[in-house]
């Protein structure tokens, strides 16, 4: 009745998984203290629901907005004295792997925590502040591909402001706007940086002599043909202003590639399952979760509204109907929300359904396993193979 394909890389990578054996191993080692996650440990409400029953709380949202005694975000006014406040040298805080800012860190160190025994920041995202050292060390003005609101690109860009300038661009459009900038030799044209890029560029930031050389980096869960193609525009953008030797000035996606090869063979492995046919693909991951919308974004590109953004098996519905998370527009503080969605296209189509079923890097397998479950749970059991059979079948295929 289903046949299901599955890529043959998806779900947790290695600093998920180092974070989360962090967290486990904190908790059962030191069961008369406080434990503390800095903010959220991965963008999957499941894993951090467990742990939130075994007694790690948080410090802040995964926007940093601090947390009250009470356990509730602090609200404009609000009186309520927070978790930050309470803190004692004997607490024990976790660094989550998207990593932490300076500014973290050092309300940390004068309360008198230990930081590093229980930094479980992931050793790709390292590898990206590392890169951003060494370029701003050589004179260029760092330019980070990422979300502003991002933890990832938040700890990047406070990283980066100690060696580098620096400048956060979302998106092709953002880099755009941008390259207008560079080749532009109006005084008023250039001064149009410091409206669009607010909030997103490093104090002091000087648009006539910060963007003379640049280098790339990027938040690691986003797609990597979108950071080269921002890396080839930029380069055409100093080529416009500088001539042949303009390239020359545009660092990034070489020597120094920052793009985690976990997110990206996630994304390789599922543009190859994509080259067959389908009738429907589900793509498991937390609302918040970066990577796993860029998975989806690739689904959605060949199956429309028959690609489903979902957190568990609770949201298929029925045979009928599945909830569809969708993501807030680019460049909007907009928060996402879900759609009932048909399942696939019609319950009188012939069988087999043929279904893909992937899930982002904060995806445990066992989640997809309980989605194929509640599929199979609509079609009459005679219909469907045995385990056994499958794997023999398998086995003989090798």
């Amino acid at each position: 009745a289903v046949e299901y394909l599955i890529p043959s890389h998806f779900g947790f990578c290695l600093g998920v998984k180092n974070a989360i054996e962090r967290a486990y191993e904190t908790l059962a080692a030191n069961p008369g203290r406080r434990v503390f996650m800095l903010s959220e440990l991965i963008h999957n409400p499941f894993v951090n629901e467990d742990l939130y029953r075994r007694g790690l709380r948080y410090l802040q949202t995964d926007k940093g907005v601090p947390f009250t005694v009470a356990g509730t975000p602090l609200k404009p006014g609000d009186p309520t004295k927070l978790t930050w406040d309470t803190l004692t040298p004997d607490d024990i805080v976790i660094i989550p792997a998207f990593g932490a800012t300076d500014e973290d860190k050092a309300k940390l160190v004068r309360k008198g925590i230990a930081v590093y025994p229980y930094d479980a920041t992931c050793m790709l995202v390292e590898k990206v502040w590392k890169a951003a050292r060494s370029y701003g060390r050589e004179g260029y003005t760092v330019i980070i591909h990422g979300k502003v609101e991002h933890e990832e690109t938040k700890a990047t860009f406070s990283n980066t402001q100690r060696n580098a300038p620096a400048v956060i661009v979302r998106n092709l459009a953002e880099v755009e706007e941008l390259a207008k900038i560079i080749t532009s030799t109006d005084p008023v044209e250039r001064q149009r940086f410091y409206q669009l890029f607010a909030g997103k560029h490093t104090d002091g930031f000087d648009v006539n002599t910060d963007l003379e050389r640049i280098a790339v980096v990027n938040q690691t869960t986003l797609l990597m043909n979108e950071t080269l193609a921002i890396i080839e525009r930029l380069r055409l953008a100093f080529t416009t202003r500088f001539g042949a030797d303009g390239a020359a000035r545009v660092g990034g996606g070489g020597r120094r590639d920052t793009l985690c090869y976990a997110t990206q063979v996630n994304q390789d492995a599922l543009g190859r399952a994509l080259e067959a046919p389908l009738h429907a693909a589900f793509v498991i991951g937390g609302v918040n979760s970066s990577n796993t919308y860029q998975l989806y974004r690739l689904c959605a590109e060949k199956l429309g509204n028959f690609a489903y953004f979902i957190q568990s098996e609770r949201n298929i519905n029925s045979i009928a109907s599945c909830e569809h998370f969708v993501f807030p527009a680019q460049g909007t503080k907009a928060a996402g929300h879900t759609e009932n969605r048909p399942l696939w296209p019609g319950n009188d189509a012939p069988l087999p359904r043929r279904i893909l079923i992937t899930g982002g890097a904060s995806c445990p397998d066992g989640l997809i396993q309980q989605v194929i479950a509640r599929i199979n749970g609509f079609f009459d059991p005679a219909t469907l193979r045995s385990i056994d059979d499958v794997v023999a079948d398998l086995e003989r295929d090798l």
